[in-house]
């Protein structure tokens, strides 16, 4: 704990600056798995987050060794499977429905995280936050529209990757609550690039020479997204800097409309602005007491 050298006003412009780049990723993402297999392109960018990670426990005070030692080791193997799985059915995602949509669904995640929090790490959870659920809840359900006769299956695609990252994310809370956190950044990388490359080698296929350029780029974003992040939460709380993460959703319309020529439907947004207002509220009960 450094509470003298935290600097919260950088913490939050690196939070602001990570969330941009997340949303470019996905902007490049969603390209790339149009052109070819989203199995390809992943595996490719756990390739990438597997380098970074390993550059980063060898350069750890502790020694390698000791950085990555862990006594979850199954759990870290279930939280790779829950990522792995997230990230090909997110992408997968942008290529059916587009990166507003997509986002706008997967916007219930922090909400679906309070709603396990408490099977799963037995944490109580007050009326309040059970309403924000629900309230989230009412949110997709205006952008997904079922029985409108314009839902497509496709939409539940975002909907199962927010449900696995939230799985994920509560894991993740499970296993730092009596370990460092570096194991639990360490293992999903590592674990992921060994998954992803069994799955995805067989879809190994030639690329162009400009598409080469912008798979070289995606990587370099998903590093540089995660060492922002990484950067941030040394400056400041997580929880005090969650409402910026939003502000991906704002980014990532943005790409979609200029790059993609993607339409901002109307029930898009006010079920993102429903879901959006139901988390920050979920957000503002974390300083209360439960």
């Amino acid at each position: 704990m450094r509470p003298a050298s935290r600097n919260p006003v950088l913490g939050i412009w690196l939070m602001v600056a990570a969330v941009a780049a997340f949303a470019a990723q996905d902007g490049f993402s969603r390209h790339l798995a149009a052109e070819y297999s989203t199995l390809m392109i992943i595996m490719v960018r756990f390739w990438a987050f597997a380098g970074f990670v390993t550059i980063l426990a060898l350069r750890r005070p502790e020694g390698p060794r000791a950085a990555i030692r862990s006594e979850r080791l199954g759990t870290h193997l279930i939280r790779s499977c829950l990522l792995v799985a997230e990230i090909c059915l997110i992408v997968w995602g942008y290529t059916l429905i587009g990166l507003i949509e997509s986002h706008a669904v997967f916007a219930i995640c922090p909400l679906l995280i309070v709603a396990l929090s408490g099977p799963i790490l037995g944490e109580r959870i007050v009326w309040q936050r059970w309403a924000a659920v629900a309230a989230g809840m009412l949110g997709v359900l205006i952008i997904l529209r079922p029985g409108a006769g314009i839902f497509s299956w496709a939409a539940l695609l975002p909907l199962a990757s927010a449900m696995l990252f939230a799985h994920y994310s509560v894991l993740t809370r499970l296993t730092t609550r009596d370990e460092p956190t570096f194991p639990a950044f360490f293992w999903p990388g590592v674990i992921g690039a060994i998954l992803m490359t069994a799955i995805g080698l067989p879809w190994l296929e030639p690329m162009a020479p400009q598409d080469m350029g912008f798979l070289a780029v995606y990587c370099a974003l998903s590093i540089l997204s995660h060492w922002l992040l990484l950067k941030c939460y040394e400056q400041i709380e997580a929880a005090r800097v969650q409402p910026y993460a939003y502000l991906q959703i704002v980014f990532v319309t943005g790409i979609g409309i200029v790059v993609f020529a993607e339409v901002l439907e109307p029930a898009v947004a006010i079920g993102t602005i429903v879901i959006v207002a139901a988390g920050l509220y979920a957000l503002s009960l974390e300083r209360k007491p439960a």
